[in-house]
């Protein structure tokens, strides 16, 4: 195109008018039919454009004049192609100024291509161009003038140019003219239906899923949340390709009109239009037969919206060979698994708007022209961040708000924040009326209390508690749309829309919307700090789940801000508490609750205020989690007690406790932490009879004597005894007969030998020994290990290939020795066959035997050979740091740049300082896991690397030829969490950040 903007791509869309046509083709026949205009007339009809093209849609007996004319008028989009040889015809020099004339009267959008010629050659009438005019000049005088005149404006409009496009590339230039074209049309068509903003690339995505111009019959479902513009998205696809089937039919709002007049009607509508005819039905079993033997040579197209019951697709749209070839069925539903059931060819996911297709729609709905309200724009802004893309909030709020002024904007904002908008609740409100109770009860724990606070893992631990039997209720709210999950650096955790976060909220609340203690669930401060300061002397049995974290205030003003006594009085008072989470801040002279409800699942307890153990009154025979942090109790309760499903025991900072509980009690014990007790000296015996117990941490509790017996443990999975002065006698546990162990962690400890078999360990996959100064010497390690940690153990001698049968070793930290070694073992290992692999060694003999050799500071380039993406598997990264660093590096920056000079002036060698200790960071990074990445580009010949890592004093990187790393082309996906994963922090073309 000219460097010169596109008047005809900028031009504003005409009102909309009926046309026969959307593009009419006007050419020299001689010089492209067969070539450019072919190729592009059949582009376009690939995307379903309807085009005039002379010898294609020309009817036969109808004159030639009159029906290029009609053509040109009952066109949207006029393309011109300009080759040399177009003057040379008059029917090309007629079509031309009607096409202009068009353009002038009748808005007609015109579109030149000057193939093979300059716009200034038909400006001006110039060379061959110029030739062939000067030949029908001579020929037609009467309208010379205004052909002329015709091809001078077809010239001032800034056309397109094939060869200054992609190097003059047709098929390349061809795709763009059709983009744009597109781009028109749908401008166009947009102006039938107003609300359809910001949906362009959803409309040509779901067009492209149905993919008209195939056979066959196809299925597809527009999913997602209420309100969020799936029957607006549906009905507009429809309305545009309708004019391609035999008939077409849409059903609306089935949900509600099932429930009144029942399928059967559904049934005789889709027939009745289909067949354009009155059709009868008397049963849905009837009527299932009618459509599959009536419908099934028929190419039809029918949209069903708002479907929520397998019943109704089974009544409506039963099976493919229901309809005939070339068929299509949109079905909208905010239930993805009716559409999985029903296994429709495609589900697509609507997504929200963005911020500025919001600002835009909802400048259609409250914008006000004659009376514009003052400061619009930041009001709006704050109007479109309360929407969060949501298109019907948008409309709802934008046309509440159109006639109102500046301060009932305000008044309505703030209002918004107390008392949402009902029109949009209810909406919402649909998805969880069809859930089942249990459902709805997991629905609202996690919008009142889950949403970004926690990872996904807490959660589950409590749902699991309440008996909500999450996983499969998880899997039906993500399916309707009601709640999202999202990965972040601390963990997976569950995420929604703010408005329907609001809408579980408005029902929690109900119909006491201001008085907190005749909610279910309790979790804003201020509610709670309310409810603290009232009467609690009365009983309630409503709240059944309580969240409370208080607020950080100063320390010299902490009493005035303490409301651990009054809540511990509300809390006695709730008999149906389920679970709870608070966190007091308690003193000496302290009391506890004076009731606690024998129907707690869940007791999660910062700083319990009493010394006292639990009271002999509690008897929570439901309770599963029990977490006690910062307790000042000596003991949990007296005598022993029997707590038939308590299956997860936390007691972190107990500093007044001096001896576990009697286990006995406790028959369904999963797992036990026991964090910086720092009194603790016993561990009841009792727990050596704990078969079923899974995980067991017993970390910085410095004056325990010993550990009981655990060899019967049979089902323990993890095993941390972390800073505990263990010597070596007190090692005989019977570690090495827990035969599916996976996790050992030893660290910190004074033992200098291992007085138990690892290789008999057959599950271990991680083993960490880390800062046991005294450990001598490593047993034979077993084959299963994948995580190696023994740093920082100074009197370890490594034995020669002490590693030999860990073929699944993927993450080693350890003293410098066989390095080199090791690092081509676990290169040639199965473990990187997931993409990553890490090393941390004290030392630098691998450092100084890569090449390239290392550079000084954070950044290096690699220069890459012919055919580096195929003829080696990965990079391999190393990092020299000081020795007192002992963190993985965060992050390393991989960009792509094309680097003339390889060698930078700043480049210098990193080499061994005598007498400085040093740390070696090794990383694997597969190939196969940036392939997908946009960064990722087989085209470049160099790349530079940064990382940012403080204390880097060498950076290096090289690549791994697959020869060396035996890997294929598909690495396998490992589950372990032991193996290192790779996470893209940051992908563009321009760069890639992983960490």
């Amino acid at each position: 195109m000219d460097s010169s903007s596109s008047s005809f791509h900028n031009a504003p869309a005409s009102s909309y008018r009926s046309c026969k046509f959307d593009v009419f083709l006007s050419f020299r026949g001689e010089d492209t039919r067969k070539t450019f205009v072919d190729h592009l007339y059949s582009t376009l009809k690939q995307h379903l454009i309807r085009v005039y093209k002379d010898n294609e849609t020309l009817p036969r007996g109808v004159s030639i004049d009159q029906a290029l004319f009609e053509a040109i008028e009952e066109s949207r989009i006029a393309v011109i192609i300009i080759s040399k040889n177009y003057a040379n015809s008059s029917w090309c020099l007629e079509e031309l100024a009607h096409i202009m004339k068009c353009k002038d009267e009748r808005e007609l959008i015109v579109i030149p291509i000057f193939y093979d010629v300059e716009p200034t050659e038909v400006r001006n009438c110039k060379r061959k161009f110029g030739e062939a005019f000067a030949k029908q000049e001579a020929k037609n005088v009467d309208k010379a003038e205004i052909w002329r005149k015709a091809l001078v404006d077809v010239s001032n409009i800034a056309g397109w140019e094939p060869k200054n496009i992609d190097d003059g590339h047709e098929s390349q230039f061809i795709k763009k003219i059709v983009d744009t074209i597109l781009d028109r049309l749908f401008a166009l068509n947009s102006c039938v239906d107003e609300d359809l903003v910001g949906m362009r690339a959803r409309f040509q995505d779901l067009e492209s899923l149905l993919d008209i111009g195939s056979g066959g019959v196809r299925m597809v479902g527009i999913w997602g949340v209420g309100g969020s513009g799936k029957t607006t998205l549906a009905t507009s696809v429809y309305l545009e390709l309708s004019q391609h089937f035999q008939g077409y039919c849409i059903i609306e709002n089935i949900r509600v009109e099932t429930s009144k007049y029942g399928l059967t009607k559904m049934q005789k509508k889709i027939l009745s239009v289909l067949f354009k005819k009155e059709v009868n039905v008397h049963s849905v079993v009837e009527g299932k037969h009618m459509m599959k033997s009536m419908l099934c040579r028929r190419k039809v197209l029918v949209l069903l919206d708002d479907v929520d019951e397998p019943g109704q697709l089974e009544a409506l749209a039963g099976k493919h060979n229901w309809f005939g070839s070339g068929s299509r069925i949109i079905i909208t539903t905010r239930d993805k698994h009716l559409l999985r059931t029903h296994k429709v060819d495609h589900v697509y996911p609507v997504t929200l708007l963005s911020d500025d297709e919001a600002i835009q729609l909802f400048r259609r709905h409250a914008y006000n022209e004659e009376d514009p309200v003052e400061d619009y724009e930041t009001h709006s802004l704050r109007v479109v961040s309360y929407a969060a893309g949501l298109p019907l909030a948008i409309k709802v709020l934008g046309s509440f708000l159109y006639d109102k002024n500046k301060k009932e904007w305000i008044s309505t904002l703030d209002r918004l924040k107390d008392i949402p908008e009902m029109k949009i609740v209810e909406k919402l409100k649909i998805s969880f009326d069809g859930l089942k109770t249990v459902e709805k009860e997991l629905f609202l724990d996690i919008a009142c209390f889950f949403r970004g606070r926690w990872t996904i893992d807490e959660a589950m631990e409590i749902f699991e508690a309440c008996e909500f039997h999450p996983e499969i209720g998880i899997k039906v709210l993500r399916q309707k749309s009601l709640i999202t999950i999202h990965d972040s650096e601390s963990g997976a955790r569950f995420d929604m829309h703010d408005l329907v976060q609001e809408m579980g909220h408005y029902i929690v609340r109900g119909e006491h919307p201001k008085n907190p203690e005749k909610h279910s669930r309790v979790w804003k401060h201020e509610e709670i700090k309310e409810m603290c300061l009232e009467d609690a002397t009365m009983e309630n049995n409503q709240i059944e789940a309580i969240l409370y974290e208080p607020l950080p205030v100063l320390p010299w003003k902490i009493r005035d801000h303490d409301y651990s006594l009054p809540l511990c009085k509300q809390v006695s008072n709730m008999k149906k508490l389920r679970w709870l989470s608070v966190s007091t801040m308690s003193q000496a002279e302290d009391e506890g609750p004076n009731f606690l409800s024998n129907e707690l699942r869940y007791i999660e307890w910062y700083s319990y205020p009493a010394r006292s153990p639990f009271l002999n009154g509690f008897l929570p025979m439901k309770l599963v989690v029990l977490k006690l942090t910062d307790s000042k109790q000596n003991e949990l309760w007296k005598d022993d007690q029997h707590l038939p499903h308590l299956s997860v025991l936390q007691l972190v900072r107990m500093e007044k406790i001096f001896s576990t509980p009697n286990f006995d009690g406790l028959p369904r014990l999963k797992k036990l932490t026991l964090h910086s007790c720092k009194e603790l000296e016993e561990i009841h015996p009792s727990l050596g009879n704990h078969t079923i117990l899974e995980y067991l941490e017993v970390s910085h509790c410095y004056k325990l004597k010993r550990l009981p017996t655990i060899s019967r443990m049979k089902n323990i999975k993890a095993l941390l005894i972390m800073r505990c002065s263990l010597k070596d006698e007190d090692m005989s546990y019977g570690i090495g007969e827990l035969s599916n162990l996976q996790e050992l962690n030893l660290c910190c400890n004074s033992f200098s030998r291992l007085d138990f078999s690892l290789s008999q360990l057959t599950q271990l996959k991680s083993l960490n020994l880390s800062f046991c100064d005294k450990l001598l010497e490593l047993p034979e390690l077993p084959s299963s290990l994948a995580l190696l940690k023994a740093h920082q153990c100074k009197s370890l001698i490594l034995v020669k290939d002490f590693y030999k049968n860990c073929k699944q070793l993927s993450q080693v930290s350890l003293i410098d020795g066989w390095s080199d070694k090791l690092l081509q073992f676990m290169l040639k290992g199965k473990a990187i066959e997931d993409g990553s692999m890490r090393l941390q060694l004290e030392g630098v003999e691998i450092p100084k035997g890569l090449t390239p050799p290392l550079l000084r500071g954070n950044s290096c380039r690699l220069k890459l050979p012919e055919n580096w993406c195929s003829d080696f598997s990965g990079f391999l990264i190393c990092v020299v740091t000081s020795y007192d660093s002992f963190a993985i590096p965060y992050r390393i920056w991989i960009s792509m740049k094309h680097v003339s000079n390889m060698v930078s002036k700043d480049d210098v060698v990193w080499e061994e300082r005598p007498g400085e200790k040093y740390m070696t960071w090794v990383w694997y990074v597969s190939f196969d896991l940036l392939r997908h990445t946009a960064w990722w580009d087989q085209t470049y010949k160099a790349l530079s690397f940064e990382n940012e890592f403080d204390t880097c004093k060498g950076f290096g990187v090289r690549l791994v030829e697959k020869s060396a790393s035996g890997l294929t082309e598909t690495p396998t996906d490992s589950s372990s969490r032991f193996t290192p994963k790779i996470k893209i922090q940051h992908d563009s073309t321009a760069a890639l950040t992983i960490s």
